[in-house]
């Protein structure tokens, strides 16, 4: 007679780990689902953390530097040169097409009621106010901030950070603060030129497209804008210009995993900076509205 064979370890196993056809597989426990999350929230919250401490940091670095005569000028013009390089056209080639939009949609409708007025007054608001500083920060984070946040991280995998930090070189005085600056700049003066192009296109669509009266075109445009609007507009600018450069440098300074890391902090600081960029736009837009409400003649 004999002995009843038993089964090795990995043959249990291979059983306990197997599911039988048509049995569901097993559903995480809640507990671990709340802890993944929880760990998730926590790294974004250091992060917020991390990137504010940065930004103040390089405030008092900027601060001190010019004080002390030490602002690397040189490392300015060359990031503002590049940002302006990559930056100029595009803006101007996407801002162009939005003010014909926005003519050809609400021209359409206005014709159609009657109130080809209105055209010139929602030019004058929601170009000024709402395209130009979008356009302007979508460009800059994409491509002078993919470019920023690429330069700095090949500069951390290849350990030249930690190198400055050896010789006693603040980094944030004279690798992020230029960054900063130039990219508030920037994006102030480049929002001025979209602001431009955009309202060209709007009154070249509304006048030769829609065949509309220029002189009514420009007396709703005088008559709905106000000084407040290119003021929040260049604020917006300014606000966008630095939160691209700061999540740029913060992304490349935190660079791990070789190029594969580079690539992905590329990826993450173009991705979260257009999120926050349309919450942080809708904030300001509510304020500025309580603020300053929208001018009826």
């Amino acid at each position: 007679m004999t002995a009843p064979v038993r089964p090795t370890q990995a043959a249990r196993e291979g059983s306990a780990g197997t599911v039988a056809v048509g049995q569901r597989p097993p559903t995480p426990r809640w507990d671990s689902v709340l802890e993944r999350y929880g760990q998730r929230l926590g790294g974004g919250i250091d992060s917020f953390g991390a990137v504010s401490a940065m930004v103040l940091d390089s405030i008092v670095a900027t601060g001190r530097s010019l004080v002390r005569g030490q602002f690397p000028w040189r490392e300015f013009m060359d990031q503002a040169w590049m940002m302006v390089s990559v930056s100029l056209l595009p803006t101007i080639l996407i801002s162009v097409p939005f003010g014909t939009i926005i003519v050809l949609e609400v021209g359409g409708l206005a014709h159609q009621i009657g109130s080809t007025s209105v055209v010139g007054s929602v030019d004058a608001i929601f170009a000024v106010r709402e395209v130009a500083p979008v356009v302007t920060a979508l460009i800059l984070s994409g491509a002078a901030g993919s470019a920023i946040c690429s330069d700095l991280g090949s500069r951390t995998i290849r350990d030249e950070i930690a190198a400055m930090e050896v010789m006693g070189i603040n980094p944030l005085q004279r690798l992020v603060a230029p960054r900063l600056v130039a990219g508030l700049i920037v994006a102030m003066l480049l929002n001025g030129i979209v602001a431009f192009a955009g309202i060209v296109a709007a009154y070249a669509t509304a006048v030769y497209v829609l065949h509309g009266a220029a002189g009514s075109y420009l007396n709703a445009f005088s008559a709905f804008s106000q000084a407040s609007d290119i003021i929040e507009s260049t604020l917006k600018a300014a606000i966008f210009g630095l939160l691209g450069a700061v999540l740029a440098c913060y992304k490349g300074l935190t660079t791990q995993k070789g190029a594969v890391g580079v690539g992905r902090a590329v990826n993450q600081a173009v991705v979260i900076n257009g999120i926050a960029l349309f919450f942080i736009n809708l904030v300001l837009t509510e304020v500025f509205l309580i603020l300053v409400p929208v001018k009826v003649p």
